[in-house]
């Protein structure tokens, strides 16, 4: 059974403040705690459902930046370079994993671009899930963690960041886990065609074309002289 946070007594959710000691009950690593842009500690249980999730961290959502897709595209760029990442796989990642909106939350609580769930996001130093390159930086660090403890098999990485490392190094292989399989196939089918988004291109401004220029005819007038035109 999960002792999730909201059981939890002395915990004042209206100023996001814990007053007193978490119940000895609830693990350690059930309980991680994120930290809004104005500084605030929202304390998150691991498995929080969605709405939770979301009511909790209402401040995160509507103070996210409000980044562009050339923005992102951008980060993409740098953070998997900076991590010999393929940019191309983590756009991929994130095509499937929230369709690229910043602001997304899934049905088991997790957020962001690359859908990083609380526990995710404290192990690699992500206090604001929503912010998008805090997110990168924590999607493209674990799965530059996947990709160097599998041996770089994009296969294995993938299963990992669906499903967790442990599942993976247990199963010996992708698992036999229909979300996890859907979600690997998806990911390298993406990834492989090159139809990962970027930036959307701004389009050419089309050149002005020229109206259509009457014949060139020649005439000579009652003088004898002669003249060339092309008006009518």
């Amino acid at each position: 059974m999960c002792n999730c946070i909201h059981s939890c007594r002395g915990v004042v959710l209206g100023g996001l403040l814990l007053s007193t000691l978490l119940p000895s009950i609830a693990l350690a690593d059930q309980i991680v705690v994120l930290v809004d842009e104005n500084g605030n500690r929202i304390y998150v249980n691991t498995c929080e459902t969605a709405n939770r999730v979301d009511w909790m961290t209402r401040s995160f959502r509507s103070g996210a930046s409000m980044a562009t897709a050339a923005d992102i595209d951008q980060l993409v760029q740098q953070t998997a370079s900076r991590y010999e990442i393929d940019p191309d796989l983590v756009r991929a990642i994130i095509r499937v994993e929230s369709d690229y909106d910043p602001k997304a939350v899934s049905n088991k609580g997790a957020m962001g671009l690359m859908q990083l769930v609380p526990a995710t996001a404290q192990r690699f130093g992500v206090t604001n899930p929503f912010d998008p390159q805090q997110n990168l930086e924590g999607g493209v660090t674990y799965l530059k963690y996947l990709m160097d403890l599998f041996g770089g098999n994009v296969s294995l990485s993938l299963a990992a960041y669906n499903s967790g490392e442990h599942t993976v190094q247990r199963s010996g292989g992708v698992p036999a886990i229909p979300e996890t399989q859907s979600y690997v196939r998806k990911v390298k089918s993406i990834y492989q065609s090159g139809d990962a988004p970027s930036a959307p291109s701004v389009p050419a401004k089309a050149t002005p074309k020229e109206p259509p220029q009457a014949p060139i005819t020649r005439y000579v007038d009652q003088y004898g002289v002669v003249h060339f035109t092309n008006v009518e």
